[in-house]
């Protein structure tokens, strides 16, 4: 039954129940404290008066936010089409999902969910025919379906897998170590973990791995998780006797990825500074057990190790090159002048190369969409990828070893298909394809560009059902993220696919500040230019109602995170340009951000309050600091989660408390404060149901979806 017509029946209730009529609202604030809290900045002085809110322990923040809970869900509530969303968002979610098999020797790993489990289950097989397994199943790790896995590896011999979990969508992570033959876990435990990959030695006798010291509460919420170390595990042994291999208390800051190459023979240590896209590149001989050495020390470009042969390395760099190269550094002979470029920087945006079967394959991005080549390990394009439209291609695995890779390609409208790829004669063939309860075939995504302010063209994609034809009063969701070069490409999600049901049109534009075309592209969108990203979502709404879409009151605006921050920025610029605002886990106070958990590492896309000139690009477009009483403001959710000690939610309710002190419409601006969930990763599919079915029935009430 077309979900339109399934919801229809709801509509007149829903209409009832508005109190539009009246002009007066069905709801009122909790009240909210204010302290006279007041701050100098470089001789400006900055009001705070919710600051009491960061406490996020107290008993009167939880009351607060119990009160704020109360009046959210009454709300939600009396929204009579939420169940029918609910249901059908659970009728849609219900597919098999599948992810990338990794392979050692003849095992092929891989995540699967049989529809609404809360967690991915992990499944091993012996060889691409073989029967399937369960060698990992989170959901048995806790009743509520909180506790994910979030990082794992299977050792070079496929005997053991080495795994973490994370607890209510913390980044905190704990280690264990699982004997895949009899799926038994090893005594060891390993904590004190965030931000850092899996390394196992060839042998699979140990591996490579970053931590922390072990924090105090107190230092865990406050951001004071510094002195990131490398340490090397070896299996059968307790944490406290593992080996100490690189650490730098002179560069707190400092963050460490390592790798071992693939011939096991060198230690890769990739150094970040914050979040920055420049890393300095370090290595270890393990052959004679020599030092951590520096190789790329100059902190000038990013250099992603790729592979190597002997004591040659690869390196995709946008160094001289910010849409990408490919480049190769003797490590006898490091000089660069000595260093040769194997792929030519080239129009499409270079973002990922994996070695596989002797051969380079190279995932690049055309005009924010994938493109997938294989190259000869001389840099000489041999194929070009075929793949089925306008998509997006992610989680490339394969090794030097095997002729096989395997990718995951997606679209707005088309979930997850893995396939395998044959790199020497260029063949794909479907190795899992979840069986479908919709016809994708019955949605459509174009891709459209647009003039920022500045004149600069933005790319768009706009997508809707088949055969929409724009006039001017479609409900229209419009996100974006534009940061920290992660591009915005198609993808996936079954929220937006109910939304389009609705008879929804749901965009994405790819701004500034994002990863979409290279390095220039994000550094226009960060520090004193971030302006440019509001700018450019601004005029992305432009062109919708322009072009006939949608309407101001018809239209949507949602990010997360960084995109939360881009929501809060823009409703407050532009507030006559939207009917709804969905800011999410936002990063809304400009000048406090780099005192909680890890955002102190953010300073490298925003700056930092404590550089003049920063401080007032910043406090020029921070949300919780521009908004302006007796503004009306478009019907806004915010959402939240009370354990995400990534973006804390301090950002969020400090600005829904001066929102609601701000707005002057008869129209809701409301916060949803999630429990038992942090930034959104491994959160369980019943919450995401959950929070989805709010969130499009507050669209379809505010936006008044007929």
């Amino acid at each position: 039954m077309d979900f339109k017509i399934f919801l229809a029946c709801g509509l007149l209730l829903a209409l009832a129940a508005c109190t539009a009529d009246t002009g007066e609202p069905a709801w009122s604030y909790p009240e909210t404290r204010k302290v006279d809290q007041v701050d100098d900045y470089h001789g400006t002085p900055v009001a705070d008066p919710y600051r009491w809110l960061e406490d996020l322990d107290s008993e009167e923040t939880a009351d607060w936010v119990s009160a704020q809970n109360e009046v959210t869900f009454a709300y939600l509530e009396g929204i009579p089409r939420r169940d029918r969303i609910r249901e059908r968002l659970s009728e849609l979610w219900n597919f098999e999902k599948y992810g990338v098999p990794e392979r050692a020797g003849d095992l092929y790993l891989f995540e699967k969910n049989d529809g609404l489990q809360n967690q991915d289950v992990l499944y091993v097989q012996e060889g691409l025919e073989g029967e399937p397994r369960v060698l990992l199943d989170p959901n048995r790790l806790s009743e509520d379906g909180t506790v994910a896995l979030s990082n794992f590896e299977l050792s070079p011999d496929g005997r053991h897998l080495a795994y973490g979990t994370a607890e209510g969508g913390s980044d905190w992570q704990v280690w264990q170590v699982r004997e895949v033959s009899s799926g038994r876990d090893l005594e060891e435990r390993l904590q004190w973990i965030k931000f850092s990959r899996i390394s196992w030695t060839p042998d699979g006798a140990g591996f490579y791995y970053s931590r922390y010291p072990e924090p105090s509460a107190e230092d865990a919420m406050e951001g004071l998780n510094f002195d990131h170390e490398v340490y090397y595990h070896r299996l059968g042994t307790p944490q406290a006797e593992d080996r100490l291999v690189y650490e730098r208390p002179d560069r707190r800051e400092w963050l460490f990825q390592t790798r071992v190459s693939d011939d096991g023979r060198y230690l890769v240590v990739q150094v970040h500074e914050v979040t920055d896209r420049r890393y300095r590149v370090y290595y270890r001989d393990l052959e004679q057990d020599g030092p951590v050495t520096p190789l790329l020390d100059e902190f000038d470009a990013s250099y992603d190790f790729v592979g190597n042969q002997g004591p040659v390395f690869w390196f995709l760099t946008d160094q001289q090159a910010p849409r990408g190269r490919l480049i190769a550094v003797d490590v006898r002979s490091p000089a660069r002048p000595q260093w040769k470029t194997l792929i030519e920087q080239r129009a499409s945006t270079l973002r990922e190369v994996h070695v596989v079967g002797g051969r380079f394959l190279a995932a690049s991005l055309e005009d924010a969409h994938s493109r997938l080549d294989v190259f000869g390990l001389d840099g000489q394009l041999q194929s070009e990828v075929e793949l089925p439209g306008l998509g997006r291609v992610e989680n490339l695995t394969g090794k030097p070893e095997h002729p096989e890779a395997f990718y995951s390609y997606s679209s707005f409208s088309v979930p997850g298909t893995i396939y395998r790829l044959d790199v020497g004669s260029g063949t794909t063939e479907v190795f899992r394809q979840p069986e479908l309860a919709f016809d994708p075939g019955r949605y459509q995504t174009k891709q459209v560009f647009y003039t920022s302010k500045d004149g600069t063209r933005v790319p768009m994609f706009v997508s809707a059902r088949a055969g929409l034809e724009p006039d001017g009063n479609s409900p229209t969701l419009l996100y974006g993220y534009g940061g920290f070069d992660i591009p915005q490409t198609p993808r996936f999600r079954v929220s937006n696919l109910a939304w389009m049901e609705l008879g929804g049109v749901y965009a994405v534009a790819n701004l500034r500040g994002g990863g979409e075309y290279g390095e220039e592209w994000h550094r226009a969108g960060t520090k004193l230019q971030k302006q440019n990203t509001f700018d450019d979502f601004i005029a992305a709404a432009e062109w919708l109602i322009e072009n006939g879409y949608t309407r101001p009151g018809k239209l949507a605006i949602q990010g997360g995170s960084n995109g939360g921050l881009l929501v809060g920025a823009a409703m407050i610029q532009r507030p006559d340009l939207f009917g709804a605002a969905l800011p999410a886990v936002g990063v809304m106070d400009m000048l406090r951000f780099h005192q909680f958990t890890i955002g102190w590492a953010w300073v490298s896309d925003y700056g930092s309050p404590d550089d003049p000139e920063e401080f007032r690009a910043l406090y020029a477009y921070s949300p919780y600091h521009n908004l302006e009483d007796g503004t009306r403001y478009p019907s806004t959710l915010i959402t939240t989660a009370d354990h995400d000690d990534r973006v804390v939610p301090s950002h969020s309710v400090k600005f829904a408390a001066r929102l609601q002190e701000a707005h002057a419409g008869d129209n809701p601006v409301l916060i949803r404060i999630e429990t038992r969930a942090g930034h959104g990763a491994g959160k369980p599919t019943s919450k995401r149901i959950e929070e989805a079915a709010d969130v499009l029935a507050f669209l379809v009430r505010e936006l008044d979806v007929q």
